[in-house]
C-alpha cells in the first residue's frame, strides 16, 4: 500500500451535489426543500450573527462587568531565580532588555519588570523599566546594581 493508491471505502463519498428546483420530476422542485415562504426561502437571506430564534441572544443575557483602565502599563514580569538560572548558563553579568529578547523571555517591544521571587547568587547587573523593592534589595544585597531604563 502506498500513499498514490489510498481510496475512500466504496459508499462514503458522495461528490454529486443535489439538483434543487429542477421541475416536480426531480422530487426537489417547486420550493427546492426551502419550504413555502418567509425569509429562509428568499435569496440572500443570513442569519445575524448570535440569533438564537427570538429568544434573547447569550451576549445580551449575560451582564458587563469591570472596566478597562486606558492608563494601565502592561509589564513582562520576569523574576529572580529565572534571572540566575540564565547568568549561570550564559555566563553573563550584565543583563538588558536586548539579551531577555534574545533568551526569549520578552518581545522587542515590551516594557519589562523584574520580580522578587527565587535568590540570587552571583553579582549582576539589571536593567529594567521596573523592579519590585524585594528585587530591588536582592540585587543589590549581592553588591549588583538595578539600572532603570
Amino acid at each position: 500500500m502506498k500513499l498514490h493508491n489510498l481510496t475512500p471505502a466504496p459508499g462514503s463519498v458522495k461528490n454529486a451535489k443535489k439538483r434543487l428546483g429542477r421541475g416536480q420530476g426531480s422530487g426537489k422542485g417547486g420550493t427546492s426543500t426551502k419550504g413555502h415562504k418567509g425569509a429562509q426561502s428568499r435569496s440572500g437571506y443570513s442569519q445575524k450573527k448570535g440569533f438564537e430564534g427570538g429568544q434573547m441572544p447569550l451576549q445580551r443575557r449575560v451582564p458587563k462587568f469591570g472596566f478597562t483602565n486606558i492608563n494601565r502599563i502592561e509589564f513582562t514580569g520576569i523574576n529572580l531565580d529565572v534571572i540566575q538560572a540564565l547568568s549561570e548558563s550564559k555566563k553573563v553579568t550584565t543583563l538588558d532588555q536586548e539579551f531577555f529578547v534574545k533568551s526569549g523571555l520578552a518581545s522587542k517591544n515590551d516594557k519589562i519588570k523584574i520580580l522578587g521571587r527565587g535568590e540570587l547568587k552571583s553579582k549582576l547587573e539589571v536593567k529594567a523599566h521596573a523592579f519590585t523593592e524585594t528585587a530591588k534589595a536582592a540585587i543589590e544585597a549581592k553588591g549588583g546594581s538595578a539600572i532603570k531604563l
